[in-house]
């Protein structure tokens, strides 16, 4: 069965303004915030969600919840908001809450990468959590493999929510995303191409062809990023 996933990175929050890691930590949306999740809901209006999935986290909530309402208002049926911890951001251990910055440096300095985007032009996106990890005091942050096992068990959810609530091929499906989740994916699954170079934007879609049956290294073809 091949859905169509439309990932939306949830609004900005107070942890975006002011520069923080933002993880498994909650933080409010801004004002600018609720803008962007109305913006993604105006882009999305005319789309008719068979599912629509996000993490546990209120940024996450709020930014799908107001998707859906403008949705429904346009005629559409509106699917339950699915929260689930496979959905959420990469946790960032000891460095939840720090400014992204001086995370980042204590990351990579030790390696001679004293930036985010140092560390992935010098060892690569799986660096960045490895190296994050490393230098967690607690080693709490998620490695790069604790953080794609848990983000292939969102696929394996959508995949098994397929096969028992109904979906059809062709279906769209909502997603609310996060900004590190989303530049993973598209490291990952996409073409040569695209910009990698920054975050896409708070209310930004990407969407994502995500064939149910096929396993994940096969399933996932990017349709488009960032918009």
């Amino acid at each position: 069965m091949l859905l169509h996933l439309h990932l939306v990175r949830h609004g900005q929050t107070y942890f975006n303004r002011y520069n923080r890691l933002q993880g498994w930590s909650n933080s409010p949306l801004t004002d600018s915030g609720l803008a962007d999740a109305d913006k993604a809901a105006a882009k999305l209006r005319d789309v008719d969600f068979a599912a629509a999935y996000c993490s546990d986290t209120t940024r996450a909530l709020e930014t799908g919840e107001r998707i859906l309402a403008v949705n429904a208002e346009a005629g559409h049926t509106r699917p339950l908001l699915k929260a689930d911890p496979h959905f959420r951001e990469q946790f960032y251990g000891y460095f939840e809450g720090q400014d992204m910055n001086a995370a980042w440096w204590a990351a990579g300095a030790p390696h001679g990468a004293k930036t985010y985007n140092a560390i992935v032009e010098r060892y690569g996106l799986k660096a960045t959590r490895d190296f994050l990890k490393e230098a967690d005091p607690f080693h709490d942050a998620e490695s790069d493999d604790e953080y794609w096992q848990r983000v292939e068990g969102g696929f394996a959810l959508i995949a098994t929510d397929a096969g028992t609530n109904g979906l059809h091929d062709g279906d769209n499906v909502l997603q609310i995303s996060h900004g590190n989740t989303l530049l993973s994916l598209m490291h990952r699954f996409a073409p040569a191409g695209y910009d990698l170079s920054e975050r896409p934007a708070n209310g930004s879609v990407t969407v994502l062809d995500f064939d149910t049956e096929k396993p994940v290294d096969q399933a996932v073809s990017v349709m488009s990023y960032n918009q």
